[in-house]
């Protein structure tokens, strides 16, 4: 798969972590203990800009799935992807960094906008 574009969603937030396949896969179905191998796009919701993408680095990120080793969002919005899937996550503040933020990269409150594509599980 290529690096997707992010496209923002249209309407009102509405404050629950909000899943959107773009792509639906067709092997197997990640679940809860198992590692999910996925490249990634993430982008800041109020100013759009790119705060990471494990596609920029040429590596995919390897995901725990369960074991809380990511944020809420991230780790309930995986669940269920199918291998070869994309899928759009929009993570309120709640389920990603909070009112603390990510360093310099996200800042407090923020919503975050997620592709993710499933190329394996181990």
């Amino acid at each position: 798969m290529t690096k997707p574009t992010v496209d923002f969603p249209e309407g009102e937030l509405t404050g629950d972590l909000q899943i959107r396949d773009l792509v639906e896969g067709e092997g197997a179905e990640a679940k809860a203990g198992q590692q999910a191998v996925v490249h990634y796009v993430g982008v800041a919701h109020s100013t759009g800009d790119e705060f990471d993408a494990s596609y920029n680095r040429g590596t995919p990120f390897i995901l725990p799935l369960g074991e809380g080793r990511v944020s809420a969002g991230w780790d309930q919005g995986v669940h269920g992807i199918k291998i070869g899937g994309r899928r759009e996550l929009i993570i309120p503040p709640h389920l990603g960094y909070g009112d603390r933020g990510a360093g310099g990269a996200i800042k407090g409150g923020e919503t975050l906008i997620f592709v993710v594509d499933l190329l394996d599980l181990r």
